[in-house]
This record gives structure tokens, C-alpha cells and sequence, in this order.
């Protein structure tokens, strides 16, 4: 049931993207190249072979999208630094890109001066490329000094203004997605090993930036550093049976707790050491493809983390499904697990996204069980489409939004210590191997258009509202809200249609005529020729 209510007083909102994502500038201004730009380059590899290369053209409109983000009346943006614009080898002792760190410096002022709480990630999945040719990236553990000295580089330079660091944002997919699948760059498939190997050496790395924090910058910055973990909730398909309730545990312990349990508990968890380490020794191995902690490691990573980013999208029923002896390792089938869907979900975007609110409020308060009621930051919720023309009336985001903010408050009656939340995202941008198939964005981007004009969908006036009015005061006026924003989209809308006929108009002015001025000119030339040869 529907809970109305307002949050705390100090409750922050904002919204999110990533450099990646949205920057595009992808060799200018000194920027060295990234894995996903080497990645998007090879043929095959991303929907369509697009490329963020341009993306939203971020890097020349932040005065715009910081005006959106006004427009939003948000607390705060939630932005990640691209550590190959100001470290173009991601070697500190190698170069440093002045116009990377300005650039970066005059979007952080630029949110200040307007009143936005930058929230910033060290790192977003843009791996500099020299790195992973030189090393092998995260499976190297060279990479927890380089990315010490990036992270020490960015507290000096930036830190001074920025109180809010995530060393992380969803590690979870780097290290499977990027080193399990090969789905991500940079595409390995290091099946059973390679997953649990990356993401070994990016808690190492994380705590690491904590204590370098703590003891060099903390007293004099007094900011806060934590990590942004993204997870679905696992709910059994049989709440009374033992082995699904515990199949829905290793779901959680398998994508949550691989990162979640080190750096509150101090260890892997255990289902993880007990399932992987079996199958291990099934395979005939010496030793668990799971790494292990020293002593030592584990009371220094105990501990690092300030606050809990978290990401969430979406719900699966879990069931126990043993998988039979296979020679052939993998991530997926270590935990004995099968996932379903309820098929009466709504699913108005990628098959993977289902809108299941309810499965919010039993994360959160999971993770108020398990790790000690953290101090957390919602940083990534949303949904995206993947339909073709353009949707500015974005009916399903609303709900989704509605929905899933609703069971926040409900978590926080239960005592759950959220102190903000953060939309996804704020612009349509490129979707890694999804190219720009898939449209998260509160605003709408016309990609064809070589200006990239930002539309605000309905759901940006719906959000607004929430915002102002700190939650859902009252049914009437919740009401009235969703009424407003289907008017104020179909205006839009209009704008948009008209927009898009001028840009086409446009295309066929700059393509069309200077062929058809070509032909004519070829045409008459032959013709010249002709009379020329019968006139001899």
C-alpha cells in the first residue's frame, strides 16, 4: 500500500551520470584513451558498433546541464571523474593533463556557485587503456598503487570543495561483467577466476583510498569516502522453504555481500567461501578460485567506508537449482541458484528491468541488519526505455519513481539511515554494449541532432515536485502532480516534433542538395563532352 508522508528535514536530492557516459571529447584536450574507448572501437563488441566518443557532448554543455539541474531544484549531482582526462596513462609520475583537471575544477565551481553538493566517483568503469595493455588492469595488483596516487591527486586538487568521494560505482559489473561475461570492456572472459581476481584487488584498492584519506587529507578537508554498490534484491520463490529462503541469501551474499561483507565484516561471506572453495576442490583445485584475506588484510579493509552508496533497479524470485559437475568454471553457477520474474511485473523498458518496489525496502533494511545500519546514499535508481521514437510522456518513470521513493520512506520508518537519494539519470547517454538503445534519462537527447538539444520528459516535472515537497504529502495533490506533468509533455513534445522536422529538414539541405548540385555538374559535363565529340 501506498504510504504518504514526507522525509526528514536535511534529506538530499539529486541525480546522477557518468563521465563515460555523457562526456564524449573521447581524444581532446590531452585526454589519453580509456578500455571502453578501446573497447567501442572494435566492430561487434556495442548494439550497432556506437561509441561514446561524442556522447552527449558533455564536456562542452555543462553550463546547460548544470541549468537543468537548476531547473530540477536538486541538493545535489552525483558525477564521475574520467581518470584518463587528467592522467592520461593513469601513471602519476608519467603526465598529468592541466585542461583535464580545469575542466573538472570549473564543473565543481560551476555546481557551488549554484548551490549543488557535488557528489563525486573516483572511478566509473573508465579504466585508462595503457593500463590494462601494460598489466592486464584489475587483474594486476599493481593497479591499487596507480589508482592510489590518482585518487591523492584528485583529494588535492579537488577536495577542498568536494566532501563527498565514492572510490567505486558498481564495482560489481567491472569485475563481472568486464573480466566474467567479457560484456563490458575490456571484454575478457576469464570464466570462474577472473571475476573474483578483479574485484579481490578493487576492495584492496578501495581500502587503501580510505586510509590514504584518513591520514593525509580527513582532518583538513573533513569530507566522507565510501562505495556505490548496486543490487537487486533476491526474494524465494517459496518463503517457507528452507533451501529457496537460503538460495535467495547466496543471491544477495553473491552480488551485495562479495563487496558489502569486507568492508563491514571484514571477510568474504561465508556461503561465498564455503560454495566457491567446494566447487573448487570439485574441479581439482589446489586452492579456491575465490581469493583469500590475510589477518592483516582483513582488520585493515574492516571498517572503510563512511557511508553506503547504493544502487538499485530491480527484484528476482530465487530458487535453489544445483548445476551439475562442470569441468568449465563460472561466477554463475558457483552459487547453485536459478532466477525467475513474475510476468505480471512491469517491464516498460530492457527485459532485465523489471519495476518490483517492494523488493527496495527489503534490501535496505537488509542491509541495516547485516552491516550495522550504515549511513546510506541512494546513488543510482531508474528505469530506462528502449523504444525507438521518442517518449517524452514518460508514464512508467513516474510510476517507477513513485513507487520505488515510496518504499525509502517506508525504510526509514523502520529505521533505515537514509540520508539522500539519487535519480538515473539525468540525461539519455550511451549504455556501454546497449549503445544509445537504452534511455535512462530524465531528459531526452536527440542523438541525430548534431547540437544534441536536451528535452525534459514528464518525469522531470513529476520529480521536481517530490522534491519540493520533501516526499508525497497527500493523495489530492500527489494526484494533481501526475496530472501536470502529462500536460506540461505533451507542449514538449510538440517542440520536439517541430525541432526534429527542422533537423531533418537540415539533413537534407547539407546531404541532399550538395549531392543533387554534384550530379547536375557531372550530368553536364558528359553532356559538354558529347556535343563537343559530335561537333568535331
Amino acid at each position: 500500500s501506498f504510504y504518504y508522508g514526507t522525509f526528514p528535514a536535511g534529506f538530499l536530492w539529486g541525480v546522477g551520470s557518468s563521465a563515460y557516459q555523457t562526456e564524449g571529447a573521447w581524444d581532446k584536450d590531452g585526454k589519453g584513451p580509456s578500455i571502453w574507448d578501446a573497447f567501442t572501437h572494435r566492430k561487434g563488441k556495442v548494439l550497432r558498433n556506437e561509441t561514446g566518443d561524442s556522447a552527449c557532448d558533455g564536456y562542452y554543455r555543462v553550463k546547460d546541464d548544470i541549468q537543468l539541474l537548476k531547473e530540477l531544484k536538486v541538493n545535489h549531482y552525483l558525477l564521475s571523474i574520467s581518470w584518463p582526462r587528467i592522467m592520461p596513462t593513469g601513471i602519476k609520475a608519467e603526465q598529468l593533463n592541466e585542461k583535464g583537471i580545469q575542466f573538472y575544477n570549473d564543473t565543481i565551481n560551476s555546481l557551488l556557485e549554484n548551490n549543488i553538493t557535488p557528489i563525486v566517483s573516483l572511478y566509473h568503469w573508465d579504466l585508462p587503456q595503457v593500463l590494462q595493455e601494460k598489466y592486464g588492469g584489475w587483474q594486476n595488483i599493481s593497479m591499487i598503487n596507480y589508482f592510489n596516487d590518482y585518487a591523492n591527486l584528485c583529494f588535492e586538487k579537488f577536495g577542498d570543495r568536494v566532501k563527498h568521494w565514492i572510490t567505486f560505482s558498481n564495482p560489481w559489473a567491472v569485475a563481472e561483467k568486464g573480466y566474467e561475461t567479457g560484456e563490458h570492456a575490456p571484454g575478457l572472459k576469464l570464466g570462474g577466476c577472473g571475476a573474483y581476481k578483479a574485484a579481490h584487488h578493487i576492495i584492496k584498492t578501495h581500502a587503501k583510498v580510505w586510509h590514504s584519506y584518513n591520514t593525509t587529507w580527513r582532518r583538513e578537508q573533513r569530507g566522507m569516502v565510501g562505495i556505490s554498490l548496486t543490487s537487486g534484491w533476491g526474494e524465494p520463490v517459496d518463503p517457507h522453504s528452507q533451501t529457496d529462503r537460503d538460495a535467495a541469501e547466496r543471491y544477495i551474499q553473491f552480488h551485495l555481500g562479495w563487496f558489502a561483507n569486507p568492508i563491514y565484516r571484514g571477510d568474504y561471506p561465508e556461503v561465498m567461501k564455503n560454495y566457491v572453495g567446494r566447487k573448487s576442490a570439485q574441479q581439482g583445485l589446489g586452492t579456491s578460485r575465490l581469493p583469500t584475506f590475510s589477518v592483516q588484510e582483513k582488520t585493515y579493509i574492516k571498517g572503510t567506508s563512511d557511508f553506503l552508496g547504493i544502487g538499485h533497479f530491480t527484484t528476482r524470485y530465487v530458487l535453489q537449482k544445483n548445476f551439475p559437475f562442470l569441468q568449465v568454471s563460472s561466477y554463475h553457477t558457483d552459487p547453485d541458484l536459478a532466477e525467475l520474474v513474475d510476468p505480471n511485473w512491469p517491464a516498460p523498458g530492457p527485459k532485465w528491468l523489471y519495476s518490483v518496489p517492494w523488493g527496495f525496502r527489503r534490501l535496505l533494511n537488509f542491509i541495516k541488519t547485516q552491516y550495522g545500519n550504515p549511513l546510506i546514499y541512494v546513488t543510482e535508481n531508474g528505469v530506462s526505455e528502449t523504444l525507438q521514437c521518442p517518449q517524452l510522456c514518460d508514464e512508467w518513470r513516474i510510476q517507477y519513481l513513485k513507487g520505488y521513493i515510496n518504499e525509502i520512506l517506508k525504510a526509514l520508518n523502520d529505521g533505515v539511515n537514509v540520508k539522500g537519494y539519487t535519480a538515473w539519470s539525468l540525461l539519455d547517454k550511451f549504455e556501454w554494449n546497449k549503445g544509445f538503445s537504452e534511455r535512462f534519462g530524465l531528459y531526452h537527447i536527440d542523438f541525430k541532432n548534431k547540437n544534441k538539444p536536451r528535452y525534459p520528459k514528464a518525469s522531470v516535472d513529476y520529480y521536481k515536485k517530490i522534491i519540493s515537497a520533501n516526499g508525497f504529502p497527500n493523495p489530492r495533490e500527489v494526484e494533481n502532480w501526475h496530472q501536470k506533468a502529462m500536460d506540461t509533455c505533451s507542449a514538449t513534445h510538440q517542440h520536439l516534433a517541430a525541432d526534429s522536422l527542422i533537423t531533418h529538414m537540415e539533413m537534407v539541405t547539407e546531404i541532399v542538395l550538395p549531392t543533387v548540385f554534384t550530379l547536375c555538374i557531372l550530368i553536364s559535363i558528359v553532356l559538354l563532352i558529347f556535343y563537343l565529340r559530335n561537333h568535331s
